[in-house]
């Protein structure tokens, strides 16, 4: 466990990256495949009759506690993250867009995209059971515990292949209302779980070792599948499990609205999409997730430095097993797992020619507090926006429940683009994010 917690400080503080994927670029009225991906209905309104996608890769990371001023500073990683009474959370999320393509046909579109996904991510874990795993220079205290929260490690691997269609259903000369729909056939890779929730009891420190014990049973969920099950703290474990069986479908369904202005712009789009509407099953050999109740008698407390050399879930189930905590409800050997829906909603007014601005909503639908979903995050985004046709600059303005406001920038020149939703920030404040972007596609006709 120790090695598990150390290596997701080493995370943020190695590769800090923030949670919007193609911040900016996303709602760009050079309309191609990106825009499909937040909201089907935009397959209907291609800037050109074709597009390829060659690649597209986008890594991000929030947390609330450690900003940039503290990965070049002297201090500890781990005293960083668990300072402080506020539960730590921290979300890791890679995306990357395989071959996809493209085109417009009369009032249709239509696109076929391939995709990787990349979760890593601590929820609303107590820092007090954080710092006593994690740090060795324990005073002589008791902290007492007392969280009805479902404190989370959470991790998934996936891949997806997103099969789209859009037709506008009205037009005229002012006016016009497309909707789309994806149906997504999902490949999950790997997954697991650690989710402990009703947590009461205490943490007492003592001489370099710190001991747990519950006044009242709380309740334990541990899950593992691929990969994830013999090492949680191995990076290169996602990537050689991203894409497993086809054992789960889902659906994206958007609407799409603009306001023309002449025969192929407009001076005001909207769209709205709910996405992610799904599940998928784990199937693998070494598949499992258990329900527990946890109880530990102060006659008989944890001791934590058991799990100082513990890198995946299975070794501390069955640390906790041998010293007989645990005390199993249920359990099952394939499990479903949910996707983070969510809805995204949208704006672009063009301002004056070759300049936009736009409001972007990611809201998501469900509590990240269930052991079979997926995580995600609300976040908005107004994107200021220059664009001459085969060149455009953005600067992406971003608030995130996880770490705040951040001021990102990007530009496009013709098929390629590179950008950030939080790199301005980072160079002139204190971020808790960082995120960067890239990719090429190829529109013609």
């Amino acid at each position: 466990m120790k090695r598990i917690i150390v290596s997701l400080t080493l995370l943020i503080g190695l590769n800090a990256f923030a949670q919007d994927h193609f911040s900016g670029i996303s709602t760009s009225n050079r309309v191609g495949i990106l825009n499909g991906s937040e909201n089907p209905a935009e397959f209907s309104n291609l800037s050109k009759r074709f597009e390829v996608n060659i690649y597209g890769l986008s890594f991000n990371v929030a947390n609330n506690k450690i900003g940039f001023s503290d990965i070049n500073s002297d201090a500890n990683f781990e005293d960083l993250l668990f300072k402080g009474t506020e539960p730590v959370d921290m979300r890791f999320d890679g995306q990357i867009l395989g071959p996809g393509f493209a085109m417009k046909w009369m009032k249709w579109g239509f696109g076929i995209t391939t995709k990787a996904h990349a979760n890593f991510n601590i929820i609303d874990v107590d820092p007090a059971i954080g710092d006593a795993i994690a740090n060795d220079n324990l005073i002589l205290s008791t902290t007492s515990l007392n969280s009805r929260n479902n404190q989370r490690l959470n991790g998934v691997a996936y891949g997806e292949i997103g099969l789209s269609a859009a037709r506008t259903l009205f037009e005229n000369e002012k006016h016009s209302f497309s909707a789309g729909l994806t149906l997504k056939f999902l490949f999950p890779g790997s997954y697991s779980n650690f989710g402990l929730k009703n947590l009461n009891g205490e943490i007492t420190e003592n001489l370099g070792s710190a001991y747990l014990t519950t006044d009242s049973p709380a309740t334990l969920n541990i899950a593992y599948s691929g990969n994830l099950a013999d090492s949680f703290t191995n990076f290169s474990d996602y990537g050689k499990s991203v894409f497993g069986g086809l054992n789960g479908t889902a659906v994206d369904i958007g609407f799409n609205y603009q306001y023309k202005d002449g025969s192929k712009g407009y001076k005001i789009k909207g769209g709205l999409a709910i996405k992610n509407l799904g599940s998928m099953t784990l199937k693998d050999d070494n598949n499992q997730s258990t329900n527990y109740t946890l109880n530990i008698p102060s006659t008989d407390p944890l001791d934590l430095s058991q799990f100082d050399d513990v890198d995946n879930l299975r070794e501390v189930e069955q640390i906790l097993l041998d010293n007989g905590y645990l005390t199993q409800i249920s359990g099952e050997k394939d499990f479903k797992v949910k996707l983070p829906a969510m809805i995204n909603l949208y704006a672009d007014f063009k301002i004056i020619p070759k300049v936009y601005v736009s409001g972007f909503l990611q809201q998501k639908m469900q509590d990240d507090d269930g052991n079979d979903q997926i995580t995600s995050i609300n976040s908005f985004t107004v994107t200021p926006r220059f664009n001459i046709g085969f060149f455009e600059a953005y600067l992406p303005i971003n608030n995130n429940e996880v770490s705040g406001t951040n001021v990102g920038i990007g530009f496009r020149f013709r098929g390629f683009y590179l950008g950030s939703g939080s790199i301005v920030t980072a160079l002139i404040s204190d971020s808790k994010q960082a995120d960067i972007y890239t990719g090429f596609r190829w529109a013609f006709l």
